[in-house]
């Protein structure tokens, strides 16, 4: 922990120009351009054109489903509907960290030192800065997961599905009840993604599900430093993808069959969702660091089953600013390729805690839920 922070301090005191003081800034254009490309489809929707055809620098990679649920901000112009998102997002962030410690019973003052180092932290700042939707994912995967823990497995898998509606490269979480053999829950995540889907298909029009598509499938795969996959990661070190979605199958793979081997002592209202989602961004094409927020319930449940070490550990490594990348020039040789790793790292120390948790354990971890194996419906 203290050696995270004092990086921390360093990379902004060096580098002055950190993600936090950019927020306020009102270019679209260059800094909150995930937002601005969202606002644009969400507009050409309201004027019947093509959502993903637009203005904004970015390509929209989303499905039509997060389209249509931004509509309501096309009525604003872009900068105001980005601060106000901003708000929101912030909003859903506290509220999922503060739902999870309150189902896990964990204290006061933990509660506010996750809280705050979550507040501080760089996926966090980064996710505002640009204006993504990983907040959204966090309330969806939360949700579900303490539906699960209530023993309401149906409507865990539903808000599952349509968690993976809104971003479809979490889709492995479906998986997961069927290597349990739970199949009432695994049809239900499966119907619930794919009448979301179809949903935002239908507002956004027909054409719209061919064009994203014809995009999920073409687009590449980036090298950049916070594309913390193993395709990422080879691309990195100067190879081609393809090795590194090959090791990423076999982790996700591994992952699922672990889960499945093991069905009867691993509690789906425990670590064994997010070790999967783990699982499925270190083999999807691009998972950036952001998106490692989606973890941080599991490592609250890690907190509550008195591996407290271990969670402030990777809080702490979530502090580091992408402002790391400025130390590491892509051009520099091997050793570079390997600094420039670091979010790849930390996502592999995150699968690893979560897959190391012991399945009995997890039914001991306090807070008011059915027992493991009593929603194998």
């Amino acid at each position: 922990m203290a050696a995270s922070l004092v990086l921390t301090v360093v990379l902004h005191v060096r580098y002055p120009d950190a993600l936090v003081t950019l927020l306020p800034l009102p270019d679209m254009y260059e800094l909150h351009v995930d937002f601005d490309t969202f606002w644009h489809s969400a507009v050409a929707l309201t004027q019947g054109a093509d959502i993903y055809e637009t203005p904004a620098k970015l390509r929209n990679l989303n499905p039509p489903l997060l389209t249509v649920l931004l509509v309501p901000f096309a009525a604003l112009d872009s900068l105001t509907a980005y601060r106000i998102f901003v708000g929101l997002t912030v909003l859903m962030v506290v509220a999922a960290v503060l739902a999870v410690a309150r189902e896990l019973r964990l204290s006061a003052p933990v509660t506010v030192a996750v809280l705050l180092t979550v507040l501080a932290s760089s996926p966090l700042h980064g996710t505002l800065v640009l204006g993504q939707i990983y907040p959204l994912l966090l309330v969806g995967l939360v949700g579900g997961w303490i539906a699960e823990r209530r023993g309401r497995p149906v409507l865990a898998a539903v808000l599952y599905g349509v968690t993976v509606a809104l971003k479809p490269s979490l889709a492995p979480l479906l998986l997961l009840p069927a290597v349990q053999r739970r199949w009432v829950p695994f049809r239900a995540g499966i119907a619930s993604a794919a009448v979301a889907t179809l949903v935002g298909v239908l507002v956004a029009g027909p054409s719209s599900a061919v064009a994203w598509l014809t995009i999920a499938l073409t687009e590449g795969v980036p090298e950049t430093v916070d594309n913390a996959s193993f395709p990422g990661l080879t691309l990195r070190l100067g190879l081609t993808a393809f090795p590194g979605m090959v090791v990423g199958l076999a982790v996700l793979v591994g992952t699922l069959v672990w889960c499945g081997r093991w069905r009867d002592r691993i509690d789906p209202g425990g670590a064994a969702p997010f070790a999967v989602v783990a699982a499925g961004l270190l083999f999807s094409p691009i998972a950036w660091h952001n998106y490692l927020m989606l973890l941080w319930p599991g490592v609250l449940l890690m907190i509550a089953l008195q591996r407290r070490g271990l969670a402030a550990a990777l809080l702490a490594v979530s502090l580091v600013p992408v402002s790391w990348n400025a130390i590491w020039p892509p051009d520099a040789g091997l050793h570079a390729a390997v600094g420039r790793s670091l979010y790849w790292a930390i996502l592999l120390a995150y699968w690893v805690s979560l897959m190391s948790l012991s399945p009995r354990s997890e039914v001991d971890a306090p807070g008011p839920r059915a027992v493991a194996g009593s929603s194998a419906a």
